[in-house]
């Protein structure tokens, strides 16, 4: 497992460098094949490896995230440090970050990403990295701490994040009643928002917000 984690590694972070390594791994396959079973044909091999690398650049760090969610152990991390490069990417500067993990057994790692590498589960287009200073929930191989996985969903910066997103259909609701208040169609939804946010966050949500939300929906008119 630590050697797949440290390939996988490899190719999340370094995927300009790892284009020409995997071209040079399907040629040296495809020739050794071809001598051994003289045939030609086998220097195809090339190909595929020659668009995984390509590949590679858009999809290295999720797999190496579906990896260490699947096989690697929970750790806690912080990023120490986070500068912008010269580099851009969807025309947005990329960031750099430095980060400690700390292990289950209580070793320190110093490791790093960057927004074009950082591995980050569950998958989404959205690169949401950790505010710095900020302890978060992270998976690594132990034979390999320094490649980690930032487990979104189970940290807090994460949670605050899902809880804002929730909370967006409420307030689309509650805006949509306050313009008509009595509208049938608008106080169903407005309900059925609150309900749906109570039921995913009644215990992880701020407790003002709860109880806020529990007494909108006891003042709404009763349904029909």
């Amino acid at each position: 497992m630590a050697t797949l984690s440290a390939i996988l590694y490899f190719l999340a972070h370094h995927p300009f460098l790892s284009w020409p390594v995997l071209v040079l791994v399907g040629g040296t396959l495809g020739r050794a094949m071809a001598t051994w079973r003289r045939q030609p044909g086998w220097y195809a091999l090339m190909a595929p490896f020659f668009f995984f690398g390509i590949a590679n650049f858009f999809t290295g760090h999720i797999f190496n995230a579906l990896f260490l969610n699947a096989f690697g152990e929970t750790g806690a991390a912080v990023v120490t440090h986070s500068r912008e490069t010269s580099s851009t990417l969807n025309d947005q500067p990329i960031w750099a970050y430095d980060a400690v993990l700390k292990t289950a057994d209580g070793r320190d790692v110093v490791t790093g990403f960057t927004t074009m590498s950082a591995s980050i589960y569950p998958i989404t287009n959205e690169i949401l990295i950790p505010p710095e200073g900020e302890t978060f929930v992270a998976k690594y191989i132990p034979g390999f701490p320094r490649n980690i996985a930032i487990m979104r969903d189970l940290s807090p910066y994460g949670k605050v994040y899902r809880i804002g997103m929730d909370r967006g259909p409420v307030d689309k609701a509650a805006n949509q009643f306050a313009a008509s208040p009595g509208n049938a169609a608008f106080i169903a939804e407005y309900r059925r928002a609150l309900t749906v946010f109570l039921e995913k966050h009644r215990h992880d949500a701020d407790p003002d917000l709860v109880r806020d939300f529990e007494a909108r929906l006891a003042a709404l008119p009763p349904a029909d």
